[in-house]
């Protein structure tokens, strides 16, 4: 998708606002037609990932686990307006990001409540909210993959600066809508680092190259591995089961000699209000725990333990290989609204 064809963005965000609207009405329904503990869990990590977890968690406990999975179109970004427009009455008792910015963002609305999981005791103090608002495990990179049919190796582009290079043609390179989720996260993390000025200037320079805009970081992995891409800004979850299947891809951690590659950890938080608080923090302390980040690192999604001492993905760096941008989770969540509203302005034209 092109400027002009900026419409379907609209459309996402309708048709995510329905689909979770539905969801939660399902939800309501199942909560109060049957007996036993439940849990309540909005969550916007691909279902894929998200779901076996939940389910073992389930079977270990004996707490029914009602899930609400975000759209792929419309990711973290349409659980999070439900979340606020729930705040009154808050149906769900656990928010499991992808990433961090909205969480945040959550937390300055005073959706989410206080708890410090005893799990959380060995994750870093960079994966923690001060508060205990929310915890961040199991990171994602932001990354480049190349298609190794279509690109020669010693094109690969090294750095996020590379895409705005001329000798991409229009529509080789793609990247997911950056108003909504991981993409609308690194958006807020440039306007962050590299300051409003030039981090506009990178996105203007990306419309300029007629940069395909698409509906998801698994799109832009599909469109790569099809060779409607060349190259295309994606995560490490998505772009590793196109590397996993044997497709013609490669992945490039940009930017490490200097800005750095952006690392997004899942967080998971309480929500203020839950209906079933008690419930909720043993599914919070159950997805911190080590055995979910070592079951996420050995999985597809191949996300990278934030704790030292739990085994990372095989065929992935560890978090302390990857030089990452030296930016606040904090600092990004304060960018989120001034980007994306310039990102619509201008992608929406």
């Amino acid at each position: 998708m092109t400027r002009s064809r900026c419409g379907a963005v609209r459309c996402a965000l309708k048709l995510g606002a329905l689909l979770a609207g539905m969801a939660a009405i399902a939800i309501l329904a199942g909560c109060c037609g049957g007996g036993g503990p439940t849990v309540v869990v909005y969550t916007s990590l691909d279902q894929i990932f998200s779901e076996p977890i939940l389910n073992d968690f389930e079977a270990e406990t004996g707490i029914r686990v009602q899930a609400v999975y975000d759209v792929e179109a419309a990711k973290t970004t349409g659980l999070v307006n439900r979340l606020v427009a729930e705040k009154g009455r808050p149906q769900a008792d656990v928010f499991w990001s992808s990433e961090y910015a909205q969480t945040i963002m959550l937390k300055d609305e005073g959706v989410l409540a206080p708890y410090d999981s005893p799990s959380a005791a060995d994750i870093p103090e960079e994966y923690r909210d001060p508060g205990d608002y929310w915890t961040g495990f199991a990171a994602r990179a932001r990354i480049i993959l190349v298609n190794t049919e279509l690109v020669a190796e010693e094109d690969y582009p090294e750095s996020i600066f590379d895409l705005l290079d001329p000798r991409w043609g229009d529509n080789e390179v793609g990247i997911a809508n950056p108003l909504f989720g991981t993409t609308a996260t690194h958006a807020a993390a440039l306007f962050a680092d590299l300051g409003e000025e030039e981090a506009q200037a990178y996105f203007e320079g990306l419309l300029d190259q007629n940069v395909r805009v698409v509906d998801g970081n698994s799109v832009v992995r599909d469109m790569v591995v099809s060779r409607e891409l060349k190259v295309g800004l994606t995560d490490t979850d998505d772009a590793h089961i196109a590397v996993a299947q044997g497709q013609p891809v490669e992945i490039i951690f940009p930017d490490q000699d200097a800005l750095g590659t952006l690392l997004i950890p899942n967080t998971v938080a309480m929500v203020n209000g839950a209906p079933h608080p008690d419930e909720a923090k043993q599914l919070i302390d159950y997805l911190l725990s080590p055995e979910v980040e070592a079951t996420l690192a050995a999985s597809e999604s191949v996300q990278m333990p934030v704790r030292e001492g739990v085994a990372g993905p095989a065929d992935m760096p560890g978090l302390s290989e990857i030089l990452g941008m030296d930016v606040h989770p904090n600092d990004v969540a304060a960018q989120m609204t001034a980007s994306s509203e310039w990102l619509k302005e201008v992608f929406l034209k």
